[in-house]
């Protein structure tokens, strides 16, 4: 069993950072790919990015790669997500979630563990 506590979220001018923070419990940690999601309101809650068990393999959703970095820290048991340039459109809940499978994926269906959420506001 892994639980899952984001943080990190708040308000941002367009053109602004934050980095959201994932802690993980649970022994199985450094064995589960984890991802992170967004969901604005009124849409479908969609995957923003992955990493692999070992932090070897990343993956971005179109929307935000080459702005969003995810990372993890095994020994720590927690993922980053370091979002830059953020726009507007970003705004959303966005939760952090964990695979038991190692290599990870982009659906959301494949991820067993999930956050509570933590809001992410972009100003225009």
């Amino acid at each position: 069993q892994v639980q899952l506590v984001e943080s990190g979220g708040g308000l941002v001018q367009a053109g602004g950072s934050l980095r959201l923070s994932c802690a993980a419990s649970g022994r199985t940690f450094s064995t589960y790919a984890m991802g992170w999601f967004r969901q604005a309101p009124g849409k479908e809650r969609e995957f923003v990015a992955g990493i692999n068990w070992s932090g070897g393999s990343t993956y971005y959703a179109r929307a935000v790669k080459g702005r969003f970095t995810i990372s993890r820290d095994n020994a720590k048991n927690m993922v980053y997500l370091q979002m830059n340039s953020l726009k507007p459109e970003d705004t959303a809940v966005y939760y952090c979630a964990g695979d038991s499978a190692p290599g990870g994926s982009y659906l959301l269906a494949e991820y067993d563990y999930w956050g509570q959420g933590t809001q992410v506001i972009v100003s225009s």
